[in-house]
């Protein structure tokens, strides 16, 4: 089952996001032995967007910048170079204790160490994003915009940018531009805001097309009961998931697709990765295989990021799942938390398990 897309569209994608930079200790090493540092720039809406962008389809990403900031003009020249359209307010710094980008301080871990991430997010410019700085009825109106992607991590960064998601939701609805919400739940987000977020979460989730989620994600944002978290041997826990999505698809009727990844960890540099879709009652299922990992942040993403290409591209729904699968397969292999496909072959011979060298 095709999604009807809106045509005419400037965008095939939009994604509101708070931008920042991501620092990870060279060659697997903790966090905290300090040395060399990889930087780069990073958000999870962007990351998701990041397939569209390099495979040429047209994006834009809406977020705010600190004025003056060199941490803004390299997130700015970063998404230049992804072939991302960005726009948003200047915002003032405010002095050394003012607004600043926010950081994002992980390592890879290796074997047996798993990789840790901590997050430093103080006076963070994007948690005062607001649907009054940006023009939406000439972005979602006039330009157009086939599908926006919004993440439970923005809409959960404070009261501001849940009703900045609010509206973006509200707007693209009215203008026939699709929506797809990653639920991406964060207890450090929610803590002591549990009915605030939880109305936020379900007006959104009423009106989207697609809706993406781990177990945790389905039942902490939307109440809809599910298997427990982690373990192993998740090929045997595949009919607990599908009946969290039937319950998710009595509960949320509008939308048409479903979808969640499945991942257990061998060790820091070997897992096993599935996927399940579902689409207007249909299945398609990936059961777990064995990826190699360099570094597991993004894995998620790169599967979103897969999935709403292919929807956007129109492929058959069971497409849609595979090069899901094989976009977070590939960036579990980079260094960047996103995906930077050299082209849709490259993704389908991971798919295909085919390794080989391509001359």
């Amino acid at each position: 089952m095709a999604i009807e897309l809106r045509q005419g569209c400037r965008y095939a994608l939009l994604v509101p996001t708070s931008m920042g930079v991501r620092l990870t200790p060279a060659s697997g090493q903790p966090m905290h032995t300090g040395g060399t540092m990889h930087l780069q720039v990073t958000s999870a809406e962007s990351n998701v967007a990041s397939v569209s962008s390099y495979l040429g389809l047209p994006v834009k990403v809406l977020t705010n910048f600190v004025k003056g900031s060199p941490i803004s003009r390299l997130i700015r020249d970063d998404l230049g170079s992804r072939r991302m359209d960005c726009e948003g307010p200047e915002v003032d710094q405010g002095g050394p204790w003012g607004y600043r980008h926010q950081f994002n301080l992980a390592d890879s871990g290796f074997g047996s160490r798993g990789p840790r991430v901590h997050n430093d997010r103080a006076g963070e410019v994007g948690r005062i994003l607001k649907a009054k700085d940006f023009d939406l009825e000439r972005i979602l109106g006039e330009e157009g915009v086939q599908m926006v992607h919004l993440s439970g991590l923005i809409g959960a960064l404070s009261p501001d940018t849940g009703a900045f998601c609010l509206d973006i939701a509200r707007t693209a609805k009215k203008h026939g531009t699709r929506i797809s919400f990653d639920l991406n739940h964060r207890a450090s987000f929610w803590k002591g805001r549990e009915k605030e977020l939880r109305d936020i979460f379900s007006e959104i989730s009423g009106v989207a097309d697609i809706l993406v989620g781990n177990e945790e994600d389905f039942q902490l944002c939307l109440g809809i009961e599910g298997p427990e978290a982690g373990g192993k041997d998740l090929a045997a826990k595949i009919d607990s998931f599908k009946g969290m999505i039937e319950r998710a698809r009595k509960s949320y009727p509008k939308a048409s697709v479903f979808a969640t990844t499945l991942r257990e960890v061998v060790s820091a540099n070997e897992h096993k990765w599935g996927a399940i879709l579902s689409e207007g009652g249909n299945w398609h299922i990936v059961e777990p295989r064995e990826i190699g990992v360099l570094d597991r942040i993004g894995g998620g993403d790169g599967f979103v990021g897969g999935l709403l290409y292919a929807v956007l591209k129109g492929w058959e729904a069971e497409k849609w799942v595979q090069f899901g699968w094989a976009c977070g397969a590939l960036v579990v292999t980079l260094l960047t938390d996103y995906a930077q496909p050299a082209d849709e072959g490259q993704i389908w011979s991971i798919w295909e398990g085919n390794a080989r060298v391509k001359r």
